[in-house]
């Protein structure tokens, strides 16, 4: 009875119910404090993926100009040469692309290596109709020529050897008096060669002549000095 008694007195002193309250309190403060700790941020796959997208096309850039760089850097130095006189045959002569590479490896003319006047007619980018419609202006105003005179001299392996195409875009754009022209071709005839106006007129007209229309030899004739 003496034990039991001391049992339940314990349960009577003021401290035991202190010490409880504190501890009852610590529990519950802990538990808050867990629960207010902010859950970690992640960053959300698509933002990832766009920053990642964005940085690519910067990347791709720059790798494909150390590239170019560098293939640049790997071009043999007679190749560049080539390229540079390919160029310079485009822009102050204006002669077509068969032309120039012909010049470029002749043994009277560049002496290029063939694989270098390859690369240099890979590499040139040029208005080769341009430079076929310059010469056709030239043909005409020097020399007087016909239409199919000059279509001919443009596609000639012994002329200028434009392709076919190259040399009727010239002739179909380039603006000449080809009477004009006939009349310049017979006085010459008639001053230098003294031949008859009948003989003129077939030169005019010939396929071995001058290749001028039936119209424009007889303006020709026409005009001549009598």
């Amino acid at each position: 009875m003496a034990k039991e008694k001391v049992k339940k007195s314990i349960f009577k002193r003021w401290w035991f119910w202190v010490i409880a309250v504190i501890i009852v309190g610590s529990i519950a403060t802990g538990g808050e404090e867990e629960a207010a700790e902010p859950p970690a941020t992640e960053t959300p796959a698509e933002e990832t993926k766009s920053e990642t997208a964005s940085a690519k096309p910067e990347e791709t850039k720059e790798e494909t100009k150390k590239e170019e760089t560098k293939q640049e850097d790997d071009v043999p130095s007679e190749y560049k040469s080539a390229l540079k006189k390919a160029e310079s045959y485009a822009k102050t002569m204006d002669m077509s692309k068969n032309a120039i590479f012909e010049q470029l490896t002749s043994e009277h003319g560049e002496k290029f290596a063939a694989e270098a006047a390859e690369y240099a007619m890979s590499k040139l980018e040029y208005d080769w109709n341009g430079n076929a419609l310059k010469k056709a202006e030239s043909y005409s105003d020097t020399m007087q020529m016909s239409k199919q005179g000059i279509y001919e001299q443009l596609i000639s392996e012994q002329g200028e050897k434009f392709t076919e195409e190259e040399a009727k875009y010239a002739v179909d754009n380039l603006k000449a008096d080809y009477k004009k022209n006939a009349l310049a071709k017979a006085k010459n005839y008639q001053e230098t060669m003294s031949m008859s106006p009948e003989a003129i007129r077939d030169q005019l007209t010939s396929d071995y002549g001058e290749k001028f229309t039936q119209e424009e030899a007889d303006y020709a004739i026409a005009n001549l000095d009598k």
